[in-house]
């Protein structure tokens, strides 16, 4: 039996081009309302990706998104944000897009048919067995996601998917499927729209949690996020002040950018 991908099956609105914008806006909204739901009954499938993964890189592993298009800016959004907000080293996080940093902002066209230069990318960065490797693709069927999953399965590599279309072949690729099945997009195979929002979804519970397990956040607070902004300074001095119980403001900036960390800070003052 064929294939069949739900993503590309014909949207439930027609005749988009008559409706007001605001009726646009509300059946749009209409539609994104079921996303969450549809990734609450995936959670199972996340669990098991996102334990393997925070147990690889408490190994010191490290984990790796490798995506096309709209799938592969999402894995370079995610990873590019974990330094910042959980303080971890450039490298430990990794996004890969097919066609390279070109195709973050431009489509390279047919870079995503390529079944050889996911590995070859993947090779750049000397991934082993020690890492975990994530391939998203809303379809299922990118072949230079597949490609990727399947050579690093034959070097035993822990290989997971996003996708949002059941029993696809880069589910049969990964050794931890997750699919999250949103059904047809508002516009026909538009699937930067809803398998979009998915994909987003999974992919902050996978680092939010994997980055909790390797104790980047204590209580709700991101403690080791870097000072790179007043607004990020501002928000460490408070947390600082609320962990030490410190009242004056300007003292309690002065230890965080003396140290660098709320973690660091507050450890100091505790001494």
């Amino acid at each position: 039996m064929a294939f069949e991908k739900i993503t590309e099956e014909s949207s439930r609105y027609r005749h988009l081009e008559k409706m007001s914008v605001a009726d646009l806006l509300i059946n749009i909204n209409k539609e994104d309302k079921t996303v969450p739901s549809a990734v609450e009954k995936a959670i199972p499938q996340i669990e098991k990706l996102a334990e393997i993964a925070g147990d690889k890189m408490l190994m010191g592993g490290r984990l790796f998104y490798i995506g096309a298009g709209t799938s592969g800016r999402l894995g370079i959004v995610d990873a590019s944000e974990c330094p910042p907000t959980y303080g971890v080293p450039k490298g430990l996080v990794i996004g890969i897009i097919a066609g390279g940093e070109k195709a973050i902002t431009s489509a390279v066209e047919f870079a995503e048919d390529d079944k050889d230069q996911g590995w070859k990318d993947l090779q750049e960065y000397n991934v082993s067995d020690k890492d975990v490797v994530i391939g998203i693709a809303a379809s299922g069927t990118t072949p230079y996601v597949i490609g990727a999953l399947d050579e690093c399965r034959k070097r035993g590599i822990v290989t997971g998917s996003i996708s949002c279309n059941p029993d696809s072949p880069v589910s049969a690729a990964a050794d931890f499927p997750i699919e999250v099945v949103v059904g047809p997009e508002f516009v026909t195979g538009s699937t930067r729209m809803k398998s979009g929002t998915a994909q987003k979804l999974v992919l902050n519970m996978i680092s939010t949690s994997v980055m909790i397990q390797l104790g980047r956040v204590e209580d709700n607070k991101m403690v080791n996020m870097q000072l790179t902004n007043d607004k990020l300074v501002d928000r460490g001095t408070r947390m600082l002040m609320e962990r030490v119980k410190l009242t004056d403001y300007e003292k309690a900036k002065q230890l965080l950018l003396k140290y660098g960390s709320v973690k660091k800070a507050a450890d100091s003052f505790s001494k």
